[in-house]
């Protein structure tokens, strides 16, 4: 039984930090990237959505394995890198050698649609997940800020979860710890240096354990 989350985070902090990051030598950083590692760190926070149900108990993971579900045409491929291992794995899957030993099953997904201009999306959990979000699209548009009406960048989640697991008040904290992370930067920057592990699942379905 899926119920839905939504929350919309101010994205100007991230997009200069990006910027940031990105005019390094030999540094490419999206901002699917940034999410996954916010993601990450929230999960830590919040163990009860790092679950999985097992028909009558609740399965506590000791490890994050962060799934990231992108979409896949034919053979264009679209994915948000995260590191060279990541782009290894895109071309593996782009060309369908994958090994079985590349293949794991993730603890939590990320499903990213903004690069279709999609502003807000639901997503089915995969199982036996408890949870998946779903990230939309960043867009610029009038907000209010110190009681003035100013341009800003702001892009929506949602979070779909499994209410055997996750109850309302649970998806909530999550989330609220989840906005604070990506409005703020500077708490994931060091989120390059701390990928260990990737791997690739279905259709275009990559790992990553924190």
């Amino acid at each position: 039984p899926h119920f839905y989350l939504t929350i919309e985070v101010d994205m100007d902090n991230a997009k200069e930090s990006r910027a940031q990051i990105n005019s390094l030598p030999d540094t490419k950083v999206s901002f699917n990237d940034m999410v996954l590692k916010a993601c990450a760190m929230a999960l830590r926070k919040h163990p009860q959505v790092n679950t999985s149900w097992n028909g009558d108990t609740t399965r506590y993971h000791q490890h994050i394995h962060m799934g990231v579900a992108v979409a896949v045409d034919e053979d264009l491929l679209g994915l948000t890198q995260i590191g060279s291992a990541v782009k290894d794995l895109a071309g593996k899957a782009r060309n369908k050698k994958i090994s079985p030993s590349e293949m794991e099953g993730s603890t939590f997904t990320v499903s990213n649609l903004g690069m279709f201009g999609i502003l807000e999306f639901t997503s089915i959990i995969n199982q036996p997940n408890s949870a998946i979000l779903s990230v939309g699209a960043i867009v610029e548009k009038p907000v209010v800020k110190n009681g003035e009406i100013v341009v800003g960048s702001t892009m929506k989640l949602t979070l779909a979860c499994d209410h055997r697991t996750v109850d309302g008040a649970v998806g909530a904290q999550f989330l609220q710890t989840l906005r604070y992370f990506v409005e703020n930067p500077v708490t994931i920057s060091d989120f390059i240096n701390r990928i260990t592990k990737a791997s690739f699942q279905r259709d275009a379905f990559f790992i990553f354990r924190f």
